[in-house]
């Protein structure tokens, strides 16, 4: 697959971008009062390997079928560059995008958009990485200069991995380079260490003498991939969660059939990523999916929940990923099942709601 889910913002300048986004989702808030009245709804998804079946649904009629049983429309646009399409949806321009539980609380939630996790499909188990040129040891990465995409989820994994050592980023360089640039500048001699996830990450551990030193499979459940929609748009429609919910566990049934119906719907998905079944299953392989409602509901009200994204706001308030204006990690409020909330109570952006999942659960959609 060429295009990334966890590309970084251009981060030409984090205060110019966190303006734009306060100023553009404004636009969203003012409809939130006409949001009762759509029938119509966007989504915006772009390619990696737990996001496929948002494309595959469209295409195959499942979310036709879904979205005519509750009397809507749902358009599902592919959109190339993954930033984007989270900066447009907090503009207001769409009323759900894929995104990881990161970039949910750092661009929208941060912006000041009220957004809902809706479906919790899956988890990165190794699909993310470190890597070392020349030793098995990661400690050994101690005074090396790490070539990571800055700000993204590779940095939060080079920082959780260092932490797992007893070092920290003070110990490191850290260099920011583009994820399509990245197996390139791994390959120069003198570059001995860098932080990537998969498709590049496959073609870097090709490379002589190459090692995986720390993957996101040594903290499952951190690296969260989700379907976030506007708090207000869910309220007002919830036949939007309806038909995207269902939408998304037909097509996990019919993904993970032993037989040709599974085989035939993984290679359309392949097809449409750009590369052949067996890459792609093998991408799956390290990819927690939640294929069964039941699973993703209770990882979503699981206790570990609230303290992965613990771990994740205190990264990213210390890397001012929080804004400008941000004084502690508590500034943006997020609410888990059950009431449980972490951060400013007054002040809650980003909600992870297993409602939906479990009518799905007990198969009442």
């Amino acid at each position: 697959m060429h295009a990334s889910k966890r590309s970084p913002l251009r981060w030409l300048s984090w205060l110019a971008c966190w303006t734009f986004i306060l100023c553009l989702s404004s636009t969203s808030n003012r409809g939130a009062q006409a949001a009762a009245e759509e029938s119509k709804f966007r989504i915006a998804w772009s390619i990696y390997a737990g996001w496929m079946p948002w494309g595959y649904m469209s295409d195959s009629g499942i979310l036709k079928k879904w979205a005519d049983k509750y009397g809507i429309e749902v358009e599902m646009v592919q959109i190339n560059d993954y930033i984007e399409s989270i900066n447009l949806f907090t503009a207001g321009e769409f009323d759900g995008c894929s995104m990881t539980n990161m970039d949910a609380l750092t661009i929208p939630a941060a912006g000041g958009v009220d957004s809902t996790a809706l479906v919790v499909g899956d988890f990165s188990n190794g699909n993310d990485a470190v890597v070392l040129k020349g030793t098995s040891d990661l400690e050994q990465i101690a005074g090396e200069r790490a070539h990571l995409v800055e700000l993204s989820v590779s940095h939060y994994l080079l920082a959780r991995g260092l932490e797992s050592v007893g070092l920290s980023e003070r110990d490191i360089t850290v260099v920011n380079v583009s994820d399509s640039d990245i197996v390139g500048i791994f390959g120069a001699e003198d570059v001995k260490a860098a932080t990537l996830w998969n498709p590049q990450l496959a073609e870097v551990l090709r490379m002589p003498n190459t090692h995986k030193v720390f993957d996101s499979s040594r903290i499952p459940g951190e690296i969260i991939d989700m379907m976030v929609v506007k708090t207000e748009t869910l309220r007002a429609n919830p036949a939007l969660g309806q038909a995207l919910v269902g939408a998304w566990y037909e097509t996990m049934q019919r993904m993970s059939d032993p037989g040709d119906a599974g085989r035939e719907a993984r290679e359309a998905m392949a097809k449409a990523a750009g590369t052949d079944l067996a890459s792609y299953e093998q991408q799956l392989s390290t990819t927690q999916m939640f294929y069964e409602a039941k699973r993703a509901v209770e990882f979503v009200r699981s206790s570990n929940l609230p303290k992965t994204m613990d771990n994740v706001r205190k990264f990213s308030f210390s890397h001012g990923l929080l804004g400008p204006g941000a004084r502690s990690p508590d500034t943006v409020g997020m609410e888990f099942p059950g009431g449980t909330i972490l951060g400013d109570p007054e002040n809650v952006k980003l909600r992870f709601d297993d409602s939906f999942q479990q009518l799905a659960a007990e198969q009442k959609l």
